[in-house]
């Protein structure tokens, strides 16, 4: 929704952010960075105009410049283009190709099932892109994320962390692949030790699916991205904690159900199609 406004603009003003090196805009849109360290002006993406200056201040003076626009015209907008996009993530929920279930269906059973108040803490990789593109957060979730450092395996032990400072008084959920949480899996049985009220959730596609995505848009043979992976959920038992493993659809809602409620770390491990994040 927000890249479909971007690119229907007239103008975009990016305010205190660095841009990625995947950030898609057109070349063609006039751009401003506004941006108190000036190493980030420009960084990443050419810029018609850098502005260094605070954010609070340089938004302030520049309302006093620019029209006013009617609030229902762009609610409007933005409702036609949220419908849009349900309608197709809809869609992408019912896909399947014989190898797995989709993201957006797991994504859709995660955002139905975390609690409002909820840590969530993400990986990297597919799982991590999917998270962001079909999970809808509500209430007063908190996400932590490794981002563009890369850190795979990050959501095990930031989940951790989450834990150590909110205890039981927050639910605490962590997601991931399986190549992430290979990294350190045996952190489970700390998990289990210390008694954290974790759960983990881990799309298991059973390869380093990011890599092989980036292999196939280079146009590349993939190499080198399978896994040998155990059965997870049966690990996670054998730590001491809970597991248990989704292979339908219709597990995804009552499963997961059971997993947060459950009383001490547990995973749940998803069988998922490399393909469809």
């Amino acid at each position: 929704i927000a890249s479909w406004f971007m690119n229907e603009s007239d103008l975009v003003i990016v305010f205190g952010a660095s841009f990625a090196n995947h950030t898609g805009i057109a070349e063609y849109k006039p751009l401003i960075q506004v941006d108190y360290d000036p190493m980030a002006l420009g960084r990443f993406h050419a810029v018609d105009v850098a502005l260094q200056a605070d954010v609070g201040v340089a938004s302030t003076q520049l309302r006093k410049g620019v029209a006013s626009r009617a609030e229902g015209e762009i609610r409007d907008e933005v409702s036609t283009r949220r419908g849009i996009w349900a309608a197709e993530k809809q869609r992408r929920m019912a896909d399947d190709e014989g190898h797995g279930i989709g993201a957006a269906a797991v994504m859709a059973a995660l955002t139905n099932q975390i609690a409002d108040d909820a840590v969530i803490c993400v990986d990297v990789g597919n799982n991590t892109y999917s998270f962001g593109r079909y999970f809808e957060a509500s209430g007063n979730q908190d996400v932590l994320m490794s981002g563009y450092l890369g850190s795979i395996g990050f959501s095990l032990p930031a989940a951790m962390g989450a834990w150590a400072a909110v205890g039981d008084s927050r639910q605490v959920v962590s997601i991931s692949g399986d190549g992430g949480f290979g990294q350190y899996a045996m952190e489970f049985t700390t998990a289990v030790k210390y008694g954290m009220n974790i759960t983990h959730i881990l799309l298991n596609n059973g390869e380093l699916g990011k890599i092989s995505k980036e292999q196939r848009a280079a146009q590349w043979d993939v190499w080198q991205t399978s896994l040998h992976n155990p059965e997870f959920a049966a690990f996670a038992a054998l730590c001491g904690g809970s597991g248990s493993r989704i292979t339908r659809l219709d597990q995804l809602d009552p499963m997961i159900r059971s997993a947060l409620d459950h009383n001490g770390p547990t995973l749940v491990e998803v069988m998922t199609d490399a393909l469809l994040v």
